[in-house]
């Protein structure tokens, strides 16, 4: 079960939220999955999902392959309870300044590609904490600050709910601190 760590409104009606969960069982209308360029889904998050999703994940992904670093692609969701599955591809982390433009378009894209989705509701990881090596902290607040620019834009956007899900406490825990320091007084 999901666990809100942190929740913020928006005056135009849309929420962030920071989620301790699976995002294989988000109740949402599209989860973004931490993708290679390849969409080859062995491990980690998109190993997780590909898994509980069943094959059809990865035989679509094999047709809208290969996708850049800092853009994304759509499949259909299998098994899972969303929809979608926004394939959303960040850079591997090497130290360079280009690394963090990489992960913010890649994130930026997703929601965009969510909102021409039309769906109402996504949930997204920590995109490229893990085995690509990013930093949390640098993540976290790189995608906080995407999903905030995306909640305030006027007009609404049509997706009202932005939930950063990640299932370990320690990746959690971090996206809330970084939350906290950023919403604070």
């Amino acid at each position: 079960m999901a666990q809100v760590l942190r929740e913020k409104r928006f005056a135009g009606g849309g929420v962030l939220r920071i989620v301790q969960g699976n995002i294989v069982a988000e109740p949402v209308d599209a989860i973004v999955n931490a993708a290679n360029e390849r969409l080859q889904h062995g491990g980690g998050v998109a190993g997780a999902i590909s898994s509980a999703g069943g094959p059809e994940i990865q035989k679509e992904s094999a047709v809208v392959a290969p996708v850049r670093t800092g853009s994304c692609a759509v499949t259909g969701a299998g098994r899972l309870p969303c929809r979608w599955v926004i394939h959303a591809v960040g850079p591997v982390y090497g130290g360079r300044p280009e690394d963090d433009d990489l992960l913010r378009s890649a994130a930026r894209s997703a929601l965009r590609k969510a909102a021409e989705l039309g769906a109402a509701s996504v949930s997204m990881p920590a995109i490229s904490s893990g085995i690509f090596g990013f930093p949390k902290g640098r993540c976290a607040e790189i995608l906080i600050g995407e999903a905030v620019e995306f909640l305030s834009t006027s007009p609404a956007p049509t997706v009202s709910e932005v939930r950063l899900c990640n299932f370990d406490a320690l990746t959690a825990g971090i996206f809330a601190d970084t939350f906290d320091a950023r919403f604070a007084g």
